[in-house]
């Protein structure tokens, strides 16, 4: 009886232990899979970083009277290289996009600039970066959503208290990023 007894809680705690096992290795491929949507964001914002200046390049030389415009952009993109936050890196992001946003807008008030081969490739670039890292956004905030709920919910809890897994935060939009570009000719 003794030795049923003992394999009874030896069965118990093997089991135990394989099941923590078990939601501890998905809590932290959670978590990594969090970090690589980051630098999947990060690499794609590097690329768009790297066309701006080359974008503001060319505009230069036909929007003479939109200088503020451009300065914008050039801010905008400093803020979002000195970001160390999501929460930074979403406000600065989304303050670069309106920046963008009034930048291509004005830039059809300007035929010539419009006909430049090297402003529409600039512009097709930068739109598909655009997109690609709205996409990327998405998947991060999926990932961040799924391991806030894991780290929440009975009996990953335990786990993840025991290993002081806090919860991440998501890319938002700020209020100010939500609201129409105002573009004044």
């Amino acid at each position: 009886m003794g030795v049923l007894v003992l394999a009874l809680f030896l069965f118990l705690g093997i089991g135990a232990l394989l099941y923590f096992v078990s939601v501890y290795n998905g809590l932290i491929r959670l978590s990594r899979n969090i970090d690589k949507a980051w630098s999947n964001i990060d690499v794609l914002l590097k690329q768009r970083h790297d066309e701006i200046p080359k974008l503001v390049k060319v505009c230069q030389g036909y929007m003479q009277y939109e200088k503020e415009t451009l300065e914008k952009i050039t801010q905008a993109r400093t803020a979002c290289m000195q970001a160390k936050t999501v929460g930074e890196s979403s406000k600065a992001e989304g303050q670069l996009a309106m920046a963008l946003k009034t930048l291509f807008a004005v830039a059809e008030n300007y035929p010539d600039l419009k006909a430049n081969q090297n402003f529409g490739q600039l512009q097709q670039r930068v739109s598909y970066l655009e997109n690609q890292i709205a996409d990327r956004r998405e998947f991060y905030n999926d990932s961040v959503n799924n391991y806030n709920i894991r780290i929440h919910q009975i009996p990953d809890l335990f786990v993840a208290n025991m290993l002081s897994m806090k919860a991440r935060e998501l890319f938002k939009v700020s209020e100010e990023d939500r609201k129409d570009v105002d573009i004044n000719f």
